[in-house]
């Protein structure tokens, strides 16, 4: 239901467990009381149960997601230092990779034109900082006002 938003919040360096649709609500609540997780949903009945069950929740009231964005930093602080550490596919965090060890992995122009690259060990995607990261500074920036 909020999967661009759960983008976002890794792109922010948020931990953001992202539940699929075999996860329920059980499950769910439970994953958030165990982990100390708070729970971002549009869904009523969630929000409801997780408030009784003394759960940090989020409860999100419009589909635009830089509105999303705007209400969810009312509860949460961007730390600029995370920005950008956390892979957007499986949450996990990112490592430096040397320019070689990405020579035939990445296409040719995006290896001749960059020089900082990142690698998630997890799901084997490679991050560099082409014209998308300008993208995502200029949006952070704007909701980070």
């Amino acid at each position: 239901m909020l999967g661009s938003l759960a983008k976002w919040l890794r792109i922010l360096g948020f931990d953001t467990f992202y539940a699929n649709a075999e996860i329920t609500d059980d499950e769910l609540l439970h994953i958030a009381k165990s982990e100390n997780r708070t729970i971002i949903s549009r869904d009523k009945e969630l929000i409801i149960r997780g408030k009784k069950e003394k759960i940090k929740v989020i409860e999100i009231k419009t589909t635009d997601l830089d509105e999303q964005l705007n209400q969810i930093l009312q509860h949460l602080n961007i730390d600029e230092k995370i920005v950008l550490s956390r892979c957007t596919l499986c949450n996990s965090i990112i490592e430096p990779i040397k320019k070689e060890d990405v020579r035939n992995k990445v296409p040719k122009r995006v290896f001749d034109n960059n020089d900082k690259f990142w690698f998630c060990k997890t799901c084997n995607k490679i991050y560099w900082t082409g014209t998308h990261y300008e993208k995502i500074l200029d949006k952070i920036n704007k909701i980070n006002r």
